[in-house]
């Protein structure tokens, strides 16, 4: 949590119990999580929390870069840890909602080239593949 305290002081924001506990259940997780599923699981420690506070929280965390935003078309935004490769990729089931990750260098490395083809700098991107699960067909 020193890194939390670190960012919130960084930008004269108190350091709450709430904020500790929202994080704390935050980084533990290691799905990609949404505000609502967030919410419930705070609520076990701090029955107080309010969802106000979850957002607020979840969005100092990506704005101080501990926390990355996702949404997958679905209307929905959701959260996960930095990732500790640096970076991952998504697929996504259409009618489950299953995201599974996956890291693959030969992807990347043909991102690489065809920016480099075309003139380009990269600094940051996102790969995300839709389609059904094998469960769901």
């Amino acid at each position: 949590m020193d890194i939390l305290n670190n960012y919130l002081e960084s930008k004269g924001l108190k350091s709450t119990q709430q904020r500790h506990d929202i994080a704390d259940t935050f980084f533990k997780t290691t799905t990609h999580i949404s505000l609502e599923e967030l919410l419930k699981r705070v609520r076990r420690k701090n029955p107080g929390t309010g969802y106000a506070t979850v957002y607020r929280t979840m969005r100092l965390l990506a704005g101080g870069g501990l926390a990355v935003e996702r949404q997958f078309g679905d209307g929905q935004t959701r959260y996960e840890n930095v990732p500790e490769d640096g970076h991952h990729d998504h697929i996504i089931c259409l009618k489950c909602g299953k995201i599974a990750e996956f890291h693959n260098p030969k992807i990347e490395k043909l991102q690489s080239d065809t920016a480099r083809e075309m003139g380009f700098r990269v600094v940051r991107h996102k790969f995300e593949l839709y389609g059904y699960c094998k469960d769901c067909g």
